[in-house]
């Protein structure tokens, strides 16, 4: 199967199909997800807190993101992959902002990069693509905005705010990006957003009319326990399953079962 692009992107939505996505750190999670034929990987900063251990995704660099997203390319053959933008690798001047999507491209194989933010980010939107750096834009609940959000709550709830997350979709269309993700967004203002737009719209807590739909891979396989939001579907619990393997391993060694003659040399 060739590799998921920017235009299998832009047809999926023309022919309404739905666009599959999921996130991955590392390169067996990103194999696995690649095998299962998923179209599209993010290596998201999400990492600082499923794999970090972060409380928020603030702490995360540029080169914590470089070399995470260098393990899942070497993992992947057929999805499309894309490089999350950190907190302040864009914020402070478009010069950086292009300078650090580049990296992404350059030095770690990504196809394209994903940036938080609307109207205060068109301008960077716009100088990336001019350099042919592909951009998918997030918009709604922006996890970086987190201290002026005042904690992970839906976004676009008032009419106002709701003008305001259409209005913003239709500035990152503009400026160029090729798709934008939609998160914790009331489903009906992500359908009109979806309506409204030539590009795909990607939905996480967006409802179901988005034109594809992303999870964390460690919320998805259940490995990330402090807390589920309610747009969550679990669909295993490799958690206990690991932690039962684990104790067992543990309890073979003290009872000397293992390791046994099947597992030595002679």
């Amino acid at each position: 199967m060739p590799e998921f692009t920017i235009q299998d992107f832009l047809k999926r939505k023309k022919e309404s199909k739905k666009i599959s996505m999921l996130t991955a750190y590392d390169f067996p999670f990103a194999h696995i997800a690649d095998d299962a034929g998923i179209d599209v990987i993010l290596v998201g900063d999400s990492l600082g807190m499923v794999v970090q251990g972060h409380d928020n995704t603030l702490p995360v660099t540029m080169d914590e993101m470089i070399y995470h997203s260098k393990m899942v390319r070497r993992a992947v053959k057929n999805a499309m992959v894309i490089g999350d933008m950190p907190f302040m690798s864009y914020q402070t001047g478009v010069y950086d902002a292009v300078h650090n999507a580049g990296r992404f491209l350059k030095e770690a194989g990504m196809t394209a990069v994903k940036m938080e933010g609307g109207a205060e980010v068109a301008d960077h939107i716009r100088a990336m693509t001019r350099s042919d750096i592909p951009v998918m834009a997030h918009i709604g609940l922006t996890p970086q905005s987190i201290h002026r959000m005042g904690g992970y709550k839906v976004q676009g709830k008032t009419d106002e705010s709701a003008r305001k997350l259409l209005e913003e979709a239709h500035i990152v269309e503009e400026a160029g990006a090729f798709s934008v993700l939609l998160e914790a967004i009331p489903m009906n203002l992500a359908k009109k957003i979806t309506e409204e737009l030539s590009i795909p719209t990607i939905g996480i807590g967006a409802g179901p009319f988005c034109d594809g739909q992303v999870l964390v891979l460690h919320d998805v396989i259940g490995l990330f326990e402090r807390f589920t939001p309610k747009f969550v579907k679990k669909y295993a619990n490799l958690k206990d399953d690991a932690l039962r393997a684990i104790k067992n391993y543990k309890e073979e060694i003290e009872s000397g079962i293992f390791p046994s003659t099947e597992q030595s040399f002679k």
